[in-house]
């Protein structure tokens, strides 16, 4: 049973009987004497998809939901569609953009170390590595006498982020 301090991005959690996934979490120190940090989270249910704000204390308990995961590699994507391939079973498995809402643009060809949450067998989301290295392929040129100071510029990577 996490603590509501111990939630970060892909944790599958169970409220009121319902499975949810933690999509965002926004930390609050009120600045009152005596009070203590608030932790305000957008949930998505697992299987209809529906977004749940919820505000925990750092020290509220919350149940895990009953999900197994699995490590898998991505794949490939067809048009909204992204494939992932367990790297065990070599399963295959699918996840539509909206599944995966803010995490696309860090997805490589043969990316490993993703986590899927899988609940009867069936692909829910995922859980990307803490760190994820990718190319930059475009930036634009310094500017001359411009390196006095710790200066930087914008870059393009290969993710097109």
């Amino acid at each position: 049973m996490p603590k509501a301090n111990e939630l970060k991005q892909g944790t599958a959690i169970e409220i009121n009987g319902e499975p949810y996934v933690v999509k965002h979490i926004d930390v609050r120190n009120p600045t009152s004497r005596g009070a203590t940090t608030l932790y305000k989270v957008r949930f998505t249910h697992m299987k209809t998809k529906q977004k749940l704000d919820e505000t925990y204390k750092s020290d509220e308990m919350l149940k895990a939901a009953d999900c197994s995961r699995c490590n898998v590699q991505y794949s490939y994507q067809d048009g909204d569609t992204y494939y992932f391939m367990n790297t065990e079973t070599y399963e295959q498995y699918s996840l539509s953009t909206d599944d995966l809402e803010g995490q696309t643009e860090y997805l490589s060809d043969g990316l490993e170390g993703i986590i899927m949450l899988l609940m009867d067998d069936a692909a829910l989301g995922i859980q990307l590595p803490t760190t994820i290295t990718l190319q930059i392929v475009e930036t634009p040129p310094a500017m001359k006498g411009a390196s006095a100071t710790n200066r930087t510029k914008p870059a393009k990577l290969t993710t097109g982020l």
